[in-house]
């Protein structure tokens, strides 16, 4: 994943791109044991909200270094063997995860991690029986920020779903 990484900031350096962040199962696997996973989610904040085709410059600089849609998963590109999926960050939740996204070193290559209490958010928004496994995982292991996490579950009106979900 070191070279799929050095590659999304290839994008950041020739402009294609503004920043990133790592979302999904394997933005939980910073924060947590690692689980299944067959893509590497990558969450893009539009510089252009009104850009319907959003992700359309990355998909073009990519195929420019030869980086094809993945086999297997078709909405993947395989960069450097690693499926990755491109989501622009299309609600207010998820352009504030992305923005406060926590700056993070992978075997020696800079990388943005949306937080441990966004991840939780934006499962509970998503609402899949996974991202309700997710959301207790989180739960359970006892790091999430408590202040932190009632603050955005507030502001984006997860409240009840999170206790719906984390009942005993």
């Amino acid at each position: 994943m070191k070279k799929t990484l050095q590659v999304l900031n290839h994008l950041i350096e020739g402009g294609v791109i503004s920043d990133y962040a790592i979302g999904g199962a394997m933005g939980a696997t910073f924060y947590l044991e690692p689980v299944m996973t067959i893509d590497l989610d990558i969450f893009i904040i539009s510089l252009d909200k009104f850009d319907l085709l959003p992700l359309q410059p990355i998909y073009s600089a990519l195929r420019g270094k030869g980086y094809l849609p993945d086999e297997h998963e078709k909405e993947c590109i395989n960069i450097e063997g690693t499926p990755v999926q491109f989501l622009p960050a299309y609600n207010e939740l998820l352009e504030e995860a992305c923005n406060s996204a926590q700056i993070t070193d992978y075997e020696g290559t800079r990388t943005k991690v949306i937080s441990a209490e966004h991840l939780v958010a934006i499962s509970l928004q998503t609402g899949r029986a996974k991202d309700r496994l997710r959301v207790l995982a989180f739960r359970d292991a006892g790091i999430l920020n408590e202040k932190k996490m009632d603050d955005i579950l507030f502001r984006y009106r997860l409240k009840e779903k999170w206790q719906q979900w984390t009942k005993p």
